[in-house]
């Protein structure tokens, strides 16, 4: 048998110069992947997807902080005297005590103002506004200007309503009067007594304000 000869690994056989000047100079390029449909999953098959409308919360939360209400019978800051230590202990007791007391409105006001909120307050107080107004064309125009400011879906300051309420109030305004919003006012005193309330007790504003009466009555 023929004993073979073992020279090493074979080298690749170059390419002649000939080769390589008949081989296509550009490659080939490959068909770039197709972008899937940016609204796949959304609710809609439009362009712009619905899903970022998940945002829109955010959005009028941050709009709300240059806002200003349409209705000018609501002050920035209600009229009342300073309250005492023992009226600030009283508004951590229950929440109607909170919401009788003027002062303790404004206070309360300002912590819905930290967490942009402060249309419920708003809304509210102007529900107690109407309740007090006679003049029909009066009522009219203050339901007008808060149905806009506060009701409707274009509003900034728009409050959460189911659309039960939401149905109420479309029939009501209808024919105004001072008690067109009276299951709306109700349901954000609720919501504003579940979910505001509680973080407000527990808040630097209303603590800091209560050692700052308690020093004053020591020291006094």
């Amino acid at each position: 048998m023929m004993d073979i000869l073992y020279t090493g690994p074979i080298q690749a056989e170059r390419e002649s110069p000939m080769a390589r000047s008949e081989r296509p100079s550009g490659r080939a390029r490959r068909p770039a992947a197709q972008r899937p449909n940016p609204c796949c999953f959304c609710w809609c098959c439009c362009c712009s997807c619905s899903c970022l409308t998940v945002r829109k919360e955010d959005e009028n939360r941050a709009r709300r902080k240059s806002q200003d209400t349409k209705l000018e019978t609501i002050p920035n800051c209600e009229a009342c005297t300073k309250p005492t230590v023992d009226e600030m202990r009283q508004w951590a007791q229950c929440f109607d005590k909170l919401m009788k007391s003027p002062a303790g409105r404004n206070v309360f006001r300002e912590f819905l103002r930290t967490e942009y909120s402060e249309e419920n307050m708003l809304f509210w107080l102007a529900c107690e506004e109407l309740k007090k107004e006679m003049n029909t064309s009066a009522i009219e125009e203050k339901a007008r200007l808060i149905y806009e400011d506060y009701i409707s879906i274009l509003s900034p300051k728009e409050v959460s309503l189911d659309s039960r309420v939401r149905e109420v109030i479309n029939r009501k305004m209808q024919e105004p009067t001072p008690h067109t919003f009276e299951d709306a006012q109700l349901q954000i005193y609720t919501l504003m007594h579940r979910d505001s309330y509680p973080r407000f007790l527990n808040s630097s504003i209303y603590k800091n304000l209560l050692q700052s009466g308690s020093r004053s009555s020591s020291e006094s």
